[in-house]
Formats: C-alpha cells, structure tokens, sequence
C-alpha cells in the first residue's frame, strides 16, 4: 500500500515538471537585453535612429538652402560649419553643393562630407508639387553622446507636397509636408555596407516658434505597407520598418522622438519588435512638454517575447 502511494505521488512529481517544461516551451516570456533574441533588432533600431539623424539634418538644411532660392529670407539662418556653392547652369538644371565641416547647431552632432541638391531653373521651393533631387556624398555624420557615426551616400527626390517654406509658419503657413524617397548606402562603424530604401513624409509645424516634425511612411514592399524604410541590416537579414503612429520629433527635446509607434519586421528569423516612443527615465510615459529619455521595445523571435525600455542614442 505504502509503495503504491509512493508511485502515485512520484508519477503526480513528474507529470508536474513536464507540464511546467511544455508550458514554457509553447510561449515564454523574457527579458534578456544582449541575447541572441533581441541583438538584432537594438542594433537595427540604434542604426535607424543614426540614420535619421543624419537624413533630418540634410533635409533641414536643404529647406533653409531652396528657401533662399526663392528669393525669400528665411528666418532659420544658414547651416552652422557648413559653405554653400552653386554651379552655373547645365541644360535647366542648377545644382547646390553643401560641404560640411564640424558641428550642427545644435552642437550635437558633428558632419563632414556633402550634400548636391539638383533643382530645375524654373522651380520656386514652395510652390505645390516642387520637386528636387539631392544626394549624400560621403556624409558622415557623428552622434556627440554616444559617439556612434554613419555615413550616407545615396540619391533621393524630394517634394513639397503641400506647398509653402518652413520659416513661414506659422504667420503664413500652419504646416509643411514634405515627401523624401529613393535609396541610401549606409556605412556603419564596424565598416559594413548595406542599401536602404526610403520613404518618409515629413510634416512641419511649430509649437512656440520651436519646430515640430512628425514623421509617416508611405513605401510598399514584401507584402507590407506605411514602410519607412526596408533593406539589408548589418546581420545581412531582410527587414522592414512600417509606422504604426506618426513619430513625433520636437525641437526642444533636440529632434528626439517624443511620441508614435514604428514596427520592425525580421521575416526571415520570425522576429521583429514594436517600438513606442516617449518614456522617461523611469520607464513611464511622458507627460505635458516633459522630454524623453527612453523607448519601449516590444520584441518576439518565434514564441519568446519580451519588453526592454532603451535609451535614446
């Protein structure tokens, strides 16, 4: 009698443990920032966020660039360590070279390299539907805090889709969009290479004179929409970035993005990750015009999942 009680309960034991092993196995849930899970996608966010910088920097300075072409004096001033040249005319085309050669204005980040910006004679920057190109020329763009750089080479078009310059809001204007599209070669720091594809609608406005950017993807590809951006990342995978809620970058909080949700897409590793941005140091939402220190990262790889909270580079 007492041997079978002891069976019974070994048998009770074991089924207990196998139980417990299979319900983790089927969907577990952790929290593991530098496992192989997560790597990836810090790295992939990191390197987006680098390149945003880099390309927010060159599509501001463009605007205050075309808004002198226009005749019109922008309020904005020219970019800080940086020479402007134009070229004669070549058929109907004028072309724009900015060279770089230290810090924004900001003083965060540091830049070398140039941007050609391409527009038609006849083209006036603020009217509806004018369209120029530009492209990086080994823009090497260098994060102060971090120390992390990127360089862009590459060619993209951009359309001032609602009409207007920047330096007229609000008193003419209360917004302006922007389309930017086309491709870029992103150089990172450990010297790998690899092509991106853009497509980013920018919508200005201001908020006490401070200019406010809200960011919008409108790219298709692999069988996904509202893309910002898809390519190779540095661990040579397939991705792509769609945003869920326009990203909001605010002036004051130095372009930092202070709200919106963006999802990443691994399709090749069944991983991604959803970032929400606009958390404090605390990891708790911000509030009111408060600035944010960090983002939330919700990521899974197959049925492992987990929640990290970054810090801004």
């Amino acid at each position: 009698m007492r041997t079978t009680k002891i069976f019974k309960l070994s048998f009770f034991l074991v089924a207990l443990v196998i139980f417990g092993i299979t319900s983790c196995k089927k969907d577990k849930t952790i929290n593991d920032p530098g496992n192989s899970n997560t790597t990836s996608i810090q790295n992939l966010a990191n390197d987006e966020n680098q390149a945003n910088s880099a390309s927010d920097e060159a599509i501001n300075d463009i605007n205050t660039v075309l808004a002198g072409t226009n005749g019109l004096k922008s309020t904005e001033g020219i970019p800080c360590h940086a020479t402007v040249d134009s070229m004669s005319v070549a058929n109907d085309t004028m072309t724009y070279y900015i060279t770089y050669n230290g810090a924004n204005c900001r003083g965060n980040l540091i830049r070398t390299g140039q941007v050609e910006i391409s527009r038609h004679v006849g083209t006036k920057w603020g009217q509806v539907g004018a369209t120029i190109t530009y492209k990086y020329l080994n823009f090497h763009v260098t994060h102060v805090k971090s120390g992390k750089s990127i360089t862009l080479n590459g060619r993209k078009t951009l359309v001032n889709v609602s009409g207007g310059l920047i330096f007229m809001i609000p008193q003419v204007r209360s917004f302006v969009t922007t389309k930017d599209s086309g491709y870029m070669n992103v150089i990172f720091d450990d010297n790998s290479t690899k092509f991106w594809n853009v497509r980013r609608q920018v919508t200005f406005t201001k908020v006490n004179a401070k200019l406010v950017m809200t960011i919008d993807g409108f790219g298709s590809a692999g069988g996904y929409d509202n893309l910002v951006l898809w390519g190779i990342n540095r661990n040579s995978e397939q991705f792509y970035i769609q945003i869920l809620q326009s990203v909001v970058h605010r002036e004051v909080c130095q372009f930092d993005p202070c709200s919106g949700q963006k999802k990443m897409m691994i399709p090749s590793a069944s991983k991604g990750a959803t970032l929400t941005f606009g958390y404090d140091i605390n990891d708790q939402p911000i509030t009111g015009d408060a600035c944010p220190d960090k983002y939330k990262l919700d990521w899974f790889k197959g049925n492992n999942s987990g929640t990290l909270y970054l810090v801004l580079p």
